[in-house]
């Protein structure tokens, strides 16, 4: 047998053992889109490739493979996310608003492969998730200008779904008109509450009447159906472009570096992973004096750092509130069990709404 001979042996030998191998890696990566499709997280996670690029590396003895080997993993590793972008075919994602709405726009970078289902408002999109009729739902939590989104907050409080990923995405809003309308024709403008507080000064400057939307790519259809000069919408260029609007003005929003946080919703928690270090929790205190400078207190004294905390009325009783904590830590850590077991002493209602690595920027 000749060298070549017998290193084309060797080849067939393990390119047999790699297609076996093949297959087990793509049975695991159709198990993880289903994880994914059951608990709303996104195909794409850059840290855990990473992850598994620097510590597989390490297995190679010859250095110059290394480099060789590091662009075979990242080609088998497209070819997972392939799969498993094909198997989250046909997912259904809810949010709140129409095609063009931000929630939508947002959706879609999350989901790509998703379909993205429509809801009249926040509850409906929420309950369809309850309810089994989609797999997950986004809503928005707070934005970088106007605060927090308090339904979806009570929402998250009294409802029964579990947030496995938080999405910051930059918003633009723009005045949006149908043709023929000019800046000066425009008197009134309609959008969101939320957009219509992002642009508060301009509305103000401008001296603009303001009519409330469920949302802004409602707002834009709402213009275009009503096809008068002088009504404007707020709302994004895809709502424009969906409704065959006109852009007026760009980037009307008083914040140059606006933006809306969102939570992805789905009816399970997604297992315990020793890289998720944020958390939210929502909880209330005993009705007993310094009850929430003792759950404060608690939580610092498990070395867990809390980066906000809210109130919002319970509504059950007047003037009682329940508590909205978001952190840094692994909650779901032995410290971390042992820190709610000691919560549990002067809070209730404790709830874990969820354990993620980091938010995402979509």
């Amino acid at each position: 047998m000749t060298e070549l001979e017998k290193a084309r042996q060797i080849i067939d030998g393990v390119d047999k053992k790699m297609a076996s191998l093949f297959e087990e890696r793509m049975d695991a990566a159709r198990m993880v889109a289903h994880y994914k499709k059951e608990h709303g997280i996104k195909v794409d996670d850059t840290a855990r490739e990473e992850q598994i690029i620097n510590r597989n590396t390490e297995f190679i003895k010859n250095e110059d493979y290394k480099s060789y080997y590091v662009n075979f993993l990242r080609s088998t590793i497209d070819i997972s996310k392939s799969l498993q972008h094909r198997e989250l075919d046909g997912m259904r994602v809810a949010y709140s608003g129409v095609e063009g709405a931000f929630a939508n726009i947002v959706a879609e970078r999350i989901f790509p492969d998703a379909n993205c289902i429509g809801c009249p408002d926040f509850d409906t999109a929420y309950n369809s998730v309850v309810n089994g009729e989609c797999d997950c739902v986004l809503l928005p939590i707070e934005n970088s200008f106007n605060g927090d989104v308090g339904k979806v907050m009570d929402l998250a409080f009294f409802g029964s779904l579990f947030a496995n990923g938080i999405y910051e995405a930059d918003i633009v809003q723009n005045l949006l008109a149908v043709e023929g309308a000019t800046f000066d024709s425009i008197k009134e403008v309609i959008s969101h509450p939320q957009a219509l507080g992002q642009c508060a000064s301009y509305i103000e400057k401008h001296g603009f009447k303001t009519i409330e939307a469920v949302n802004t790519a409602v707002a834009a259809k709402q213009v275009a159906e009503w096809k008068r000069c002088d009504i404007a919408a707020i709302g994004s260029d895809e709502a424009g472009e969906k409704f065959g609007l006109k852009k007026l003005e760009a980037h009307i929003n008083e914040s140059n570096t606006n933006s809306t946080r969102f939570a992805v919703f789905s009816r399970s928690q997604k297992a315990h992973s020793p890289v998720d270090n944020h958390f939210i929790m929502l909880f209330t205190v005993n009705n007993a004096a310094g009850s929430l400078g003792k759950a404060i207190s608690v939580i610092g004294e498990h070395g867990f750092n809390l980066k906000a905390l809210k109130s919002r009325p319970t509504k059950a009783l007047v003037w009682d509130y329940y508590f909205y904590a978001e952190g840094e830590g692994d909650i779901l850590s032995v410290e971390g069990k042992a820190m709610m077991e000691d919560l549990s002493k002067c809070c209730s209602n404790l709830k874990i709404l969820g354990s993620f690595e980091k938010e995402i920027k979509v």
